[in-house]
């Protein structure tokens, strides 16, 4: 049964649904990051929300505040989801190296045998043209292929990803060129909530305190978990809030975060920048590349090459399966036997040629004597063409014993032939 692409990757990617989500191998870290999410919005609907419900009394208006905090909550449940379940901009592997790209180098020593053998060559980088100016990109052994521009191979997922950001732990994921502005957006919207979430709080805190608690201290006794989650807001603020900024600040000069580091200590210059505001729109405003791998489909198995069988087995075969070759060659091993007594006897037939023609005596070859031999014993038909050819120059008698050496090998050429029948 043929697999499908997810079931034999290669990568260090998770799969669930069918293919249908990619996951990377940190995807454990996942439920601790909703957890972080949800279990403060619950606290914060059960303790603050549901009291300020009756906080402002006009066309019931504190069940905006509720409502809010949960689609708030869903909304960056939905991006976080969008940035970790879907394919970052995978490369495709290759299943051999680039072979347009091999070259020979003829410009090595001779070996000790005086000849010289031509060494394989094969660039590990080459230049492109990127904005009229030249990049580097290298050749990835991993996956076989050069990378394209802005890619580079994660270690975490074992991939080459497109416009490679970083790989983040919190959301199991490769950040690339096809979960950049997700992920951009789940950061704000996180910090958006945290922000909502501690103005909330401190609200209530301050009906509190213009109702039956007048000092903050007392207000914050009564209410402790706005306490705790007007803390726990304001760390994640500054962590959330801070990503924000650093993102906000790589999209106006159009660099990743592995750019910004690697730029900085290599010094060159910046050649994607195209402006702060073209490099906004590139970001947010552009469509999303569709995926270059389809984890669903069927893997096309290539047929396997038969093996090449010995040249002994396939004689011995072929003479197995086919008895009528078989016969044939015994017929030959017949024919081969008959000359060797031929040539044993035409000494002898030869001296009896030559003291008939001494004597002018005229020999003739009787029909009883001539040997009746089927059709289908081609050597011993060769022999009386043989024996007829030599008679055109003489007339000669066939001796007895020519004739009693061959009628055994008759026999048995006529015995194998009825076996074979």
């Amino acid at each position: 049964m043929a697999k499908r692409v997810y079931e034999v990757w290669k990568g260090s990617n998770r799969f669930i649904f069918g293919g249908r989500l990619i996951f990377g191998p940190d995807a454990i870290s996942l439920p601790f990051t909703i957890a972080l999410i949800v279990v403060p919005v619950v606290i914060f609907c059960v303790f603050v929300a549901r009291h300020l419900r009756h906080k402002f009394a006009s066309h019931d208006a504190g069940y905006a505040i509720l409502v809010v905090a949960i689609a708030f909550t869903i909304y960056v449940l939905i991006l976080l989801l969008l940035t970790s379940g879907r394919d970052p901009g995978i490369v495709p592997r290759a299943s051999h190296p680039p072979e347009e790209e091999f070259s020979y180098d003829t410009s090595v020593p001779l070996d000790p045998g005086g000849r010289q053998t031509p060494s394989l060559q094969f660039p590990r980088s080459k230049e492109v043209i990127v904005n009229g100016m030249p990049v580097k990109i290298k050749y990835c052994d991993t996956c076989m292929v050069y990378r394209p521009p802005r890619c580079s191979h994660c270690s975490i997922c074992d991939n080459c990803v497109e416009r490679f950001d970083h790989h983040c732990p919190y959301v199991g994921q490769c950040i690339g060129q096809r979960n950049y502005r997700y992920f951009l957006m789940f950061v704000s919207s996180s910090t958006l909530l945290c922000i909502y979430v501690f103005a909330m709080c401190a609200l209530y805190i301050k009906f509190l305190m213009d109702e039956d608690y007048p000092t903050v201290w007392k207000a914050m006794r009564h209410s402790p978990a706005s306490v705790a989650l007007m803390i726990y807001c304001f760390i994640s603020s500054w962590f959330v809030g801070g990503l924000t900024v650093f993102h906000l600040y790589l999209i106006s000069r159009n660099q990743t975060t592995y750019e910004n580091l690697r730029y900085k200590m290599d010094n060159r210059p910046n050649v994607y920048d195209r402006g702060c505001v073209y490099n906004f729109l590139e970001v947010f405003c552009t469509k999303t590349k569709p995926s270059r791998n389809n984890f669903r489909a069927y893997i096309q198995e290539e047929p396997r090459r038969p093996q090449p069988v010995s040249r002994s087995r396939e004689t011995e075969h072929e003479s197995d399966s086919n008895p009528r070759s078989k016969v044939e060659d015994d017929l030959e091993l017949g024919g081969d036997l008959l000359k060797i007594s031929q040539r044993r006897n035409y000494v002898s037939v030869d001296e009896q040629i030559a003291g008939d023609s001494s004597h002018g005596m005229q020999s003739v070859i009787s029909e009883s004597e001539v040997v009746q031999v089927p059709d289908a014993q081609l050597p011993i038909s060769r022999f009386e063409a043989q024996i007829s050819s030599r008679g055109r120059s003489g007339s000669w008698e066939i001796s007895s014993d020519v004739l009693s050496a061959s009628s055994p090998v008759n026999e048995s050429m006529v015995a194998t032939r009825k076996e074979s029948h």
